[in-house]
């Protein structure tokens, strides 16, 4: 049985979302964010929402960030929408990545549904909200 890597397995969920979306950005993502939903949502502490060019652009970042996170030991708990492109989301239990197509993004409007969560820099420990 595959253990998670000892620099990530002691890390806070915050650790594990801002390699996602390193990971994502690396590959083109677009329209990156993070929402900190810790106390708005009982399914996971943070949402990393993302936005791709094409639907195979879309399929190509799912695939990175899981290949990324599977070298770190990490897996999903479940993945959907892969085949379609349109949205696909990878849950990793603490961190849910939302990767849309732009109009299904548009679409949907999670940042409109979470509001309310404040928005974690990728690079700070503080949220755009304390500044």
């Amino acid at each position: 049985m595959k253990t998670v890597q000892k620099k990530y397995s002691d890390k806070e969920s915050i650790v594990l979302a801002r390699a996602i979306a390193t990971t994502a950005i690396d590959k083109k993502a677009e329209d990156l964010i993070i929402l900190d939903v810790r106390g708005l949502a009982s399914f996971t502490d943070f949402l990393v929402i993302m936005s791709g060019r094409s639907t195979r652009h879309v399929q190509s970042l799912a695939q990175t960030v899981d290949q990324e996170m599977s070298s770190k030991r990490l897996s999903t708990s479940n993945t959907e929408g892969i085949q379609e492109g349109q949205w696909v989301l990878l849950d990793y239990n603490d961190v849910v990545v939302n990767i849309f197509y732009a109009e299904s993004r548009s679409f949907y409007d999670l940042e409109g549904l979470w509001h309310d969560a404040p928005r974690i820099s990728l690079t700070e420990e503080t949220t755009d909200q304390d500044e």
